[in-house]
């Protein structure tokens, strides 16, 4: 890759599941295309898709948007959504807050988050309750490489 930045931005419509995957599939194909290794691909896309599809379950809308540099790929989701009550509890493998009708159609089995963290190197989530959230992820493009201030950051 070069030392040059790549950036792309995506509006997400919540309910709209026909978009589902838009952004996490273009951002895989422009990391395909630098040469990235499949399995630091594989844990982006994870990583975007399941960020996407909660905005698309949980909010009204929302957007991704990413830059990819040499080291790292940075994701910053953003919605309007009703925000999360309780991260620490989010952050738990199963617990969901999906309404039945996304349940129903196999979506909202409370793996998004916890999905999110053990395929990235950083994740930040800032949540408002009647606002929304704001989840910042990082993955190293870096075998080995650890992001500093890693960790679960809440506010």
């Amino acid at each position: 890759m070069s030392a040059k930045e790549l950036e792309g931005y995506y509006m997400l419509k919540g309910g709209v599941f026909q978009d589902a995957g838009v952004a996490s599939r273009e951002l895989k194909a422009v990391l395909s295309a630098l040469g990235v290794p499949a399995h630091q691909i594989r844990r982006v896309a994870i990583s975007a898709f399941e960020a996407e599809m909660n905005v698309i379950i949980h909010a009204v809308a929302g957007s991704l948007s990413y830059v990819i540099g040499d080291d790292e790929v940075r994701i910053t989701v953003t919605d309007m959504g009703p925000g999360i009550p309780d991260i620490e509890q989010a952050m738990k493998e199963g617990y969901t807050t999906a309404p039945d009708w996304a349940r129903e159609m196999g979506w909202g089995g409370g793996l998004g988050l916890p999905n999110i963290k053990r395929n990235s190197d950083g994740l930040k989530i800032d949540s408002k309750i009647g606002e929304g959230t704001t989840l910042e992820i990082v993955v190293s493009l870096r075998d080995g490489q650890e992001v500093p201030g890693n960790g679960d950051e809440h506010r």
